[in-house]
């Protein structure tokens, strides 16, 4: 890797650093407007952020090509705990925390949209840090890098190396021939005018604008911070259901989106088959929950039924949103809303998890290693949409998962050895793995993770940052090969 190489990634992290601190600049706007005497101290952290930016844009204005496809994944990493680093500033400043390590785990939990809080009383924070908290999951479930791309398309630098980087679940089908920019452009388009959309259908409802802008971050990006302490409870029906509708659009497919939203029917033929089973996983998960929460809890069947689809909803997308306590309800439940996390929303949506597509993928391949089994001499590929999935992308899926499995066995290891107890571990290496957020136990429903300790914290945060990227970008990065020459 080329000492040019080094300075054009310095100055790609200029760049994000002033938007970042642009973004700071906002928050000072519900500062003066609720007086909430933060003003200085997010002035004085937008400033510094700035500055460090600027400084990095100039000094190295002259390097802009990275040719290297290390470089790639390199800078990805680096964006995020970079950006990550200068976003517990206003944490800190404000003071808000005076932990570092609480900072961190808030400033990594939004940008990658986990929705995990060391907050236990969200409501009691300065307006201006829950705008931030809700800008954070904006910005980072679209995607910091695809931002960039969407804006300053005219880059030295590998653009499907550096969009699968980030997006390795993205829709990427189309190989290196894919029209990057042309498809992060329409993933922007269709993300701007969701988050529109349900900011006016909640206005509609009476709510405040402040609320609807909030909530409206949080749910559209798959993250499920919120500004009170009770998440969406106390929300109205009416309003819930809205928020559960722009969970579950946050779950699919965006480049699908596009194609629905402007009528070019003939071109969603590729995405059908992923899109049957997110929609089909979604109505049997939610018919389980409400019938549980009626037999076994005795929720009539109105609340069971409101309950019982926004919770799952949430948990499908990933998003976090808590609607009751769920660590409450039956353990059948509780264990469903835990698989649903695992398994997330479609590829090229802001959910997390494994995506809808590769674990149909993963069940269609058992089903015909059955079939070979049964029938040794018969042809019987993976299909897909009705075409044959090939060999190289079906073992690519293996190795997901395997990774995805390995990350969470040693993700509960790990918590446990910090002295969190077996049941929250569990909760808490799914939470933050898969980006869900809440866990079990203490962690879970409206619960925070005050109590874990700093290393749980950070390990907690090393999980949020393997599981945004997917685990495989980190990873690679671990890898002697990847540093020699």
């Amino acid at each position: 890797m080329k000492n040019s190489e080094w300075k054009a990634v310095l100055r790609f992290i200029g760049t994000l650093l002033m938007a970042e601190g642009g973004l700071m600049a906002l928050c000072c706007i519900p500062a003066v407007h609720f007086a909430d005497g933060t003003l200085p101290q997010v002035g004085l952290c937008s400033a510094v952020t700035l500055a460090v930016g600027s400084l990095l844009r100039y000094r190295y204005r002259r390097f802009r090509d990275i040719r290297d496809k290390r470089m790639s994944y390199l800078l990805v990493v680096l964006l995020w705990i970079v950006l990550s680093f200068f976003a517990t500033l206003p944490f800190l400043v404000t003071g808000a925390t005076h932990s570092f390590s609480f900072a961190w785990f808030e400033a990594m939990s939004g940008f990658s949209t986990c929705g995990a809080t060391i907050f236990p009383d969200v409501a009691a924070l300065p307006s201006s840090i829950l705008l931030w908290r809700s800008m954070m999951q904006w910005f980072g479930g679209f995607g910091i890098v695809l931002l960039v791309l969407a804006l300053t398309p005219k880059l030295g630098i590998n653009k499907y190396a550096l969009y699968t980087a980030e997006a390795s679940g993205a829709d990427n089908a189309g190989g290196a021939t894919v029209r990057t920019v042309v498809t992060v452009r329409r993933t922007l388009t269709v993300y701007l005018s969701l988050t529109l959309f349900f900011i006016l259908l909640l206005l509609a409802t009476g709510m405040e604008a402040w609320d609807a802008v909030n909530l409206t971050f949080t749910n559209i990006s798959s993250g499920g911070f919120s500004i009170n302490s009770d998440s969406i409870a106390t929300l109205t029906a009416l309003q819930q259901y809205i928020l559960a509708g722009a969970m579950f659009f946050s779950g699919v497919n965006f480049t699908l989106l596009y194609l629905l939203f402007t009528l070019r029917w003939r071109r969603i033929g590729y995405k059908l088959d992923e899109l049957r089973s997110y929609l089909l996983l979604c109505l049997a998960a939610i018919a389980f929950v409400v019938v549980a929460l009626h037999t076994r809890s005795g929720l009539p069947w109105g609340d069971a039924l409101r309950l019982g689809t926004v919770q799952t909803v949430s948990a499908m997308t990933t998003t976090g949103s808590v609607v009751a306590d769920y660590t409450l309800w039956p353990v059948p439940v509780t264990f469903l809303l835990m698989m649903l996390a695992l398994c997330g929303g479609m590829a090229g949506s802001t959910s997390g998890g494994l995506k809808t597509m590769r674990v149909l993928i993963l069940f269609r391949n058992a089903r015909a290693i059955l079939h070979n089994r049964l029938h040794p001499n018969i042809v019987n590929p993976v299909r897909l949409n009705g075409r044959p999935v090939s060999g190289h992308i079906t073992n690519n899926v293996m190795v997901i998962f395997l990774v995805f499995g390995g990350s969470l066995m040693l993700g509960v290891m790990g918590l446990m050895l910090c002295g969190v107890s077996p049941t929250e571990a569990i909760g808490a290496s799914v939470g933050c793995l898969t980006g869900y957020g809440p866990g079990l136990g203490a962690s879970g429903g409206f619960g925070c993770y005050a109590h874990f300790s700093s290393p749980a914290l950070w390990f907690g945060t090393f999980l949020m940052l393997m599981g945004r990227l997917e685990c495989m970008t980190l990873i690679i990065l671990l890898l002697p090969r990847f540093w020699r020459k």
